[in-house]
């Protein structure tokens, strides 16, 4: 398929799609999936098109979900499952983090679980409590889990086509204020590769680094710095595990400041590992200490909170105001 507008929505349903055409081992199920086409609407059509033993709706009970995919999964089956917003998943992280991630390590390699659990994650539509939330970090520290997290359409048809042919867990973040974002997307073969990150944007004077719903952000910062005479890169991070420390390193030697952005309250988290990941690999190279710009360490806020809570452009360019302060 040539490059068209694709929403990341319609990017994910085509994925979908395409990767059930291909195996008729993988099943997509979840609360509301089926004929709905669930909250989103992500997985609109596909049980019309394979029929409900493929596509089918489950229970509200998450642990039961992903204890249903491992089962599956161990008896030769490819479980694509929504989990239907990212605070709703809590409940079957028992199941993900004591059995899903540790099985092949249990069994000494003998016994994969190839289940990609789809997590609409991330702020920015107004939800109430438990409808948002940033819990990548939960994800990423926990061993034997590959965690993606896309911010175009193309990434996300690709990594989630990658992601299903995966032999083991995939944990697949969905910023859910880019579902309904459109853009051109050019979704053809080959799939976009695990574990390498993207230069949205290249900048002499500091590198931007992110990934999911924060990269249009970080762009926009850079559009407005570059107004006033600045050239800010963008990393788009795609792979959170694996990390493609390779890139990361190139980028911030080449400008000698870092800032890193997330929503993830910053203690503790994916940002901070990067922080710390940045400082071990590029010491000699920095002008001046990391920065990160993350949500704060508070419980999700309200609605009408949220825009103070999440990062904006001011607080991105104040940050890099920071790095240029500390160099001068």
């Amino acid at each position: 398929m040539s490059a068209e507008k694709l929403t990341m929505a319609a990017a994910i349903n085509t994925a979908l799609r395409d990767a059930m055409r291909a195996d008729d081992s993988v099943l997509v199920f979840g609360e509301d999936v089926g004929p709905l086409g669930g909250v989103f609407r992500v997985t609109e059509g596909l049980t019309d098109s394979f029929g409900a033993a493929r596509c089918f709706d489950t229970p509200l009970a998450e642990s039961g979900i992903l204890g249903m995919a491992i089962g599956l999964a161990m008896n030769g089956m490819h479980p694509v499952v929504e989990m239907q917003f990212d605070a709703f998943a809590y409940p079957a992280f028992e199941q993900i983090t004591s059995h899903l991630a540790k099985m092949r390590n249990r069994t000494r390699g003998a016994l994969h679980l190839p289940v990609v659990v789809r997590v609409p994650y991330a702020g920015g539509i107004g939800g109430v409590e438990h409808h948002c939330d940033s819990s990548e970090s939960y994800y990423a520290h926990t061993p034997g889990l590959t965690v993606l997290a896309p911010a175009t359409s193309a990434d996300a048809y690709g990594l989630l086509r990658a992601a299903i042919e995966y032999p083991d867990p995939v944990i697949f973040l969905e910023p859910k204020k880019r579902y309904f974002a459109s853009e051109e997307a050019d979704i053809r073969e080959p799939v976009a590769p695990i574990g390498t990150a993207e230069l949205r944007r290249a900048g002499r004077d500091a590198t931007l680094i992110t990934y999911g719903p924060s990269v249009p952000v970080a762009l926009a910062a850079a559009e407005q710095a570059a107004a006033e005479g600045r050239e800010l890169g963008v990393l788009d991070l795609r792979s959170l595990v694996p990390l493609d420390e390779q890139t990361i390193a190139e980028a911030v030697r080449a400008s000698g400041r870092a800032v890193v952005i997330a929503e993830t309250p910053g203690f503790a988290s994916v940002a901070a590992e990067l922080a710390a990941l940045i400082g071990e690999r590029c010491f000699h190279h920095l002008e001046a200490p990391v920065r990160r710009v993350t949500g704060f360490d508070i419980p999700y806020p309200p609605p009408k909170l949220e825009r103070h809570h999440l990062p904006s452009i001011d607080r991105i360019l104040d940050a890099v105001d920071e790095l240029q302060w500390e160099h001068a």
